[in-house]
């Protein structure tokens, strides 16, 4: 791991283009919803917001005039069920919006919404941040490429993400870790291994461990452990090929320790390639859907140039694919990326000893 920060810059906004819009509208990404990020940042007023250890969370929760608020609850309202159902518009009179708060950190800033069913208290949570192609990218690369789909909408400037479920890595690594059986450290390990080769190949950067979840499930003998990515605010964006290795962020420290105390280099080597063939076949069983979404960012501007030229020589010293020499753009790099993995994930090694 470097001593060095790896990221210096605040990464800008990047705005959604038109050829982008039209390919959320063709596979039902566009909200009917007409409500914007800054329409929510017309509260009145805000108290900060605790957790269950009196520990200031650091999101705080808003307060609107009685008039705004019921202009902006029925907006939510139908937002959730746009996101989570069908958009039938007949269960919004069982739904209460509990709470909106904002998150005052981060590139985001995003408001984190909590909408109750009043029938049965079931609750859940989503998110509205101003639209970024980054993410828009990133979350739309989740949803093909993961075993995990994910749900999203865009309006005009503003993205309405789910909540995804699971343990803060970071809270995980403080608090749950050292109870784990040696089996489960073994298990959360080889996770760890798959999902910074998964980061890595898709150029998913930034993965500390507050920007990432651990998602225990329990099978009929053992509890298994899964990685989930819930920012994608870094997706194609620094020139650093390390912002793309989760391994590489000291936040992340107890994984990778983890990883050299519990696995064998020819384990580490063995769950690289698993999990790059996994890669490979979903790119190729989803082909047009990626073709088309990696030629919008081709043309797309979604980082600095001087970014893309450091990546494409990065990558193209470690894998001598003249593909990625010849990029233009982010979307050029990850789609020689992608070309080099399904063309070579049977017999090439990338970083092989990554960990050593």
């Amino acid at each position: 791991m470097s001593e060095e920060p790896l990221m210096v810059f605040k990464k800008p906004t990047y705005p959604v283009n038109p050829a982008l819009m039209e390919y959320l509208e063709r596979y039902d990404r566009i909200s009917k919803v007409s409500i914007v990020y800054d329409d929510l940042l017309r509260f009145s007023g805000a108290i900060n917001v605790f957790d269950k250890n009196d520990q200031d969370t650091l999101w705080v929760r808003v307060y609107y005039s009685e008039y705004e608020r019921e202009e902006i609850d029925l907006a939510l309202k139908k937002i959730y069920s746009l996101l989570l159902s069908d958009g039938n518009l007949s269960i919004i009179k069982f739904l209460n919006v509990d709470s909106i708060d904002y998150c005052t950190f981060g590139n985001s800033k995003p408001f984190r919404i909590k909408v109750r069913n009043i029938l049965n208290d079931n609750y859940t949570h989503f998110y509205v941040k101003k639209a970024d192609a980054s993410r828009v990218y990133g979350l739309e690369l989740e949803h093909i490429l993961s075993p995990d789909k994910i749900n999203f909408l865009v309006y005009k400037d503003t993205l309405i993400e789910e909540h995804i479920i699971g343990i803060p890595g970071d809270v995980f690594m403080n608090t749950l870790l050292k109870d784990c059986t040696e089996t489960e450290k073994s298990q959360i390990a080889k996770e760890f291994v798959k999902f910074n080769e998964r980061s890595m190949i898709r150029l998913l950067g930034d993965m500390r461990a507050y920007n990432y979840v651990i998602v225990p499930s329990h099978d009929f003998d053992q509890v298994v452990f899964k990685i989930r990515p819930i920012d994608f605010d870094q997706q194609c964006y620094e020139g650093n090929i390390k912002v793309y290795m989760p391994q590489f962020f000291k936040e992340n420290y107890p994984m990778v320790k983890l990883v050299k105390d519990k696995l064998q280099l020819s384990s580490i080597d063995q769950y690289k390639d698993e999990e790059r063939a996994v890669l490979a076949k979903r790119i190729l069983s989803a082909e047009n859907r990626i073709k088309k979404l990696l030629q919008i960012m081709g043309n797309d501007t979604i980082a600095p140039d001087e970014n893309v030229e450091q990546l494409k020589l990065e990558w193209f010293r470690v894998t001598h694919d003249l593909n990625f020499k010849r990029a233009k753009s982010m979307g050029n790099v990850l789609n020689a990326a992608f070309e080099f993995i399904t063309r070579n994930y049977k017999t090439v090694n990338v970083f092989k000893n990554s960990f050593e």
